[in-house]
């Protein structure tokens, strides 16, 4: 008798191991989705389908950031109206095989810096799609993003109001 009560506590104390594995597994998975939603709650745009105007929030940091591609790769962007060009990390130009065309100097937050520039061949957000954009290799860059500046930006209507943005096609005869 003694062992059947040892041996139902002992599966009682396993399954109650078990349950808590899965109930804070499944909560640090939770969680890590929250959090990921809240510094870029535009990433679904990164597959979406190309309509009259897009709608990005801005993030916790109050920031426009969302995932989108360049010349086919996913990339994490923080929309920069202040940037001239689309400010590509070293790094990534190099897993782009971006061609750099020439040295510039540039006035960033951080001072001025001399990086590279190219153009990149599509940059798509949303399923808005423009092609041979001039951007930089930007050494300095941080590796996690792209700054989308006015190279792209700029060939779209840009609409600001509070925790919003909207992109517009451009009126017919302008071409993006």
């Amino acid at each position: 008798m003694g062992d059947e009560r040892h041996g139902v506590r002992r599966t009682g104390l396993g399954m109650m191991l078990v349950f808590w594995g899965l109930f804070i597994g499944l909560g640090s998975w939770w969680l890590q989705d929250v959090l990921v939603r809240r510094e870029n709650p535009n990433a679904h745009l990164v597959d979406a389908v190309a309509g009259d105007t897009l709608a990005l929030e801005r993030n916790v940091s109050g920031h426009f950031v969302a995932t989108g591609r360049i010349n086919g790769e996913p990339v994490r962007m923080l929309l920069d109206t202040g940037a001239t060009y689309v400010a590509v990390p070293a790094g990534l130009a190099d897993r782009l095989g971006l061609t750099p065309e020439g040295s510039a100097w540039f006035s960033t937050a951080n001072g001025r810096v001399r990086g590279q520039l190219t153009t990149l061949d599509e940059i798509s957000l949303g399923g808005f799609t423009a092609r041979d954009v001039r951007g930089s290799i930007s050494p300095g860059l941080e590796e996690g993003g792209v700054l989308l500046g006015m190279s792209f930006l700029g060939r779209f209507d840009i609409e600001i109001r509070g925790e919003r943005m909207v992109l517009r096609l451009p009126q017919r005869g302008e071409a993006p």
